[in-house]
């Protein structure tokens, strides 16, 4: 019998049942600093993992951040599902980052970046290619982001230097749970790249807006 060779493509493909098991035993922080293990997350019922770039410098990251934070509490109740953001810096911008971006749900610090490299998320400084449409959630020009990031990041928050994360370092959306299970995966491709919110509220099953 000929070998199937109709797979996902890389960007899209879900973690193998033995990926997803080493997947829940690596830890990460919480806004404290204290170890969580991934697993424990996921453990009881469906939910929404954004891997964002960094926590604190990345303006396109902030944009988006800031959409999921629209989603209503009510909606993901309703259709049983968790919303947790990873960023790749440390712990200790996190309660800035929350209040900068109006998020109010869980968010997580994987400064090792294992979480990141076991689901084969990539490392790029490039922006939307020229003749790609932006996504939605970039709501500001290039320039005005960057600008952005640098006032959000060094300028104003001289202390967090050094703590956001690698800056090439790229995210991705996922919907995993309940327990060791995926049932979605989109990998940025360059820094602008999340999938639109209402596509990954969609994949969840989450009714918006």
């Amino acid at each position: 019998m000929a070998e199937n060779t109709h797979r996902a493509p890389a960007d899209v493909s879900t973690p193998t049942p033995e990926e997803l098991g080493n997947l829940a035993k690596l830890s990460f922080h919480d806004s404290k600093g204290n170890s969580i293990d991934f697993g424990s997350i996921i453990r009881d019922q469906k939910t929404i993992v954004v891997f964002i770039r960094c926590h604190f410098f990345c303006g396109s990251c902030q944009q988006y951040v800031m959409q999921l934070a629209g989603v209503s509490q009510e909606s993901l109740q309703q259709a049983g599902v968790h919303l947790v953001v990873i960023g790749c810096g440390d712990w200790q911008p996190i309660q800035n980052y929350c209040e900068t971006t109006g998020y109010k749900g869980e968010m997580y610090a994987d400064p090792s970046r294992a979480l990141y490299k076991a689901l084969g998320l990539v490392e790029s400084l490039e922006v939307t290619p020229a003749g790609q449409q932006r996504k939605s959630y970039l709501t500001k020009s290039i320039l005005s982001n960057a600008l952005q990031s640098i006032w959000q990041g060094p300028l104003k928050n001289p202390s967090h230097i050094g703590k956001q994360g690698k800056l090439s370092q790229l995210g991705g959306d996922f919907v995993f749970g309940p327990g060791e299970t995926c049932s979605f995966a989109s990998r940025m491709h360059h820094t602008e790249d999340h999938i639109e919110v209402a596509d990954l509220m969609r994949a969840a099953g989450v009714n918006h807006p």
